[in-house]
């Protein structure tokens, strides 16, 4: 009975995977880097969706004058609560470069 309880209990943990949404945290326009953020909690397993991230990431390059961005990097963990010697929250970095030069049509034109 002990070992279908632990299973059990088990199961259920491992079961608490959880979508998070990144926002913008810092941006770096002479680099071209954009770097987003989400919180991870103790016992969750947080991961992002990765079309939804890169769309935040590419409208943030594109209002700083890129035209796409890329993921650069590996995701960055930092332990943002302690308790003891104990992570209580993680804070989950994702870095993405920006590629290219935004033409932007609605500017006008100054021939020389």
């Amino acid at each position: 009975m002990k070992r279908l309880i632990v299973a059990g209990l088990l199961l259920l943990l491992a079961g608490c995977s959880v979508t998070r949404q990144a926002e913008v945290s810092h941006t770096d326009a002479p680099n071209g880097i954009v770097r987003l953020n989400y919180g991870q909690a103790m016992l969750q397993n947080a991961h992002y969706d990765a079309y939804v991230t890169n769309g935040t990431a590419t409208r943030e390059c594109q209002s700083m004058g890129y035209a796409t961005a890329s993921f650069y990097g590996q995701p960055i963990k930092t332990c943002s609560i302690f308790s003891g010697s104990v992570c209580l929250n993680e804070s989950v970095t994702i870095q993405y470069k920006c590629l290219g030069y935004a033409v932007n049509p609605s500017a006008t034109q100054a021939w020389y």
